[in-house]
């Protein structure tokens, strides 16, 4: 019968991607550092080359990517250092506002409709540090291995801003040579093509998910400046990273923020933040997505939602956050192959 044969060789072939999917994570799992430290490398080159490319037309271009990335440097210690100098400087009001909005959180809890009994949130500290008295000795162990995990991160760190320069630098000729040296000549133009959609699709999804997770972060800050909600700055940039996690991030970021507004502010702020939540959605959502996302690969949002989740189960937050741009790049190097040039 046709459609059993028609089947038939969709199936083999679909166990095959399967099987070849499952052996790249695996080895990617293996080598888990050198694939987040190329990743990395890869959004670096990115968001720099442009940059690069630009100044390069006056200046020579080893000048270029060393001002570009030294530049970068300097602003992202320059932003963690503001940040850490508001948390430093509103400690004093934080301590005094968080004690205070604990108790007002414990009284509200007492009414309808949850009704619990007084002094419900102190039990659950006084359980909090008992906890952690009786098990310091494990805790003390997981920090030491916690250390061991922050040299890791340095090293990845290392390694993808020491690929980052080859790639800014001369990515064009890195490509030329891996596509002569390991191509044969017939496939060639082919996976070039391919290539050049994989990269023009990643390096779009990656500038377009900054432009979302920033305009979020200006949105997120002015709200909460305005609302005096305090440690409204590290929300904010809280609300970047977070947006970095499609569908996920962002709700989760502004979930801790209304609950610093309700220790900090009491119901009526949190119930604002809690419509800043709904209205940042539907503007990431509806306005936000569409328009900068149109740069790389539009995915429905069942397919972001499942990669999301599918890539949190496999490789936890990390594959969470590679897992829309991964789809992406697979999607339009398969539109690519099939396309026949003119």
């Amino acid at each position: 019968m046709p459609w059993l044969r028609v089947a038939a060789a969709y199936a083999w072939r679909l166990v095959l991607v399967g099987v070849v999917v499952y052996g790249v994570f695996i080895v990617l799992g293996r080598f888990q550092l050198v694939a987040v430290a190329l990743f990395l490398a890869l959004v670096v080159t990115s968001l720099l080359r442009p940059p690069v490319d630009l100044l390069n037309r006056f200046l020579p271009r080893a000048l270029c990517v060393a001002v570009a990335l030294v530049g970068s440097i300097l602003f992202l210690a320059a932003l963690l250092a503001l940040v850490g100098n508001a948390v430093a400087g509103e400690w004093g009001n934080l301590v005094s506002e968080f004690r205070g909005g604990i108790h007002r959180i414990d009284v509200w809890l007492q009414r309808p409709p949850f009704r619990l009994g007084p002094g419900t949130l102190s039990h659950l500290q006084q359980q909090v540090t008992d906890y952690v008295s009786a098990h310091r000795a494990s805790l003390l162990s997981r920090a030491a291995t916690e250390v061991g995990r922050v040299v890791e991160v340095v090293t990845g760190g290392a390694l993808a801003l020491f690929v980052s320069v080859f790639f800014i630098h001369s990515g064009e000729r890195m490509w030329a040579w891996a596509r002569e040296e390991l191509l044969p000549g017939a496939a060639r133009p082919a996976w070039d093509r391919a290539g050049r959609a994989a990269w023009r699709t990643f390096a779009g999804y990656t500038r377009g998910i900054i432009i979302v997770a920033a305009t979020n972060a200006v949105l997120v800050g002015v709200a909460l400046l305005v609302l005096r909600v305090p440690l409204a700055l590290p929300l904010a940039l809280l609300e970047f990273f977070a947006a970095f996690v499609p569908l996920v991030g962002s709700p989760v970021a502004l979930a801790v923020a209304t609950v610093v507004a309700l220790a900090g502010r009491g119901p009526l702020t949190a119930a604002a933040v809690l419509v800043l939540i709904v209205v940042i959605g539907q503007l990431e959502g509806h306005v936000l997505h569409p328009v900068v996302m149109s740069w790389a690969v539009r995915l429905h949002p069942v397919v972001v939602g499942v990669s999301v989740i599918a890539g949190s189960i496999v490789a936890g937050v990390i594959g969470a956050v590679v897992a829309v741009p991964f789809v992406s790049v697979v999607w339009a190097v398969r539109r690519a192959l099939r396309t026949v040039p003119p």
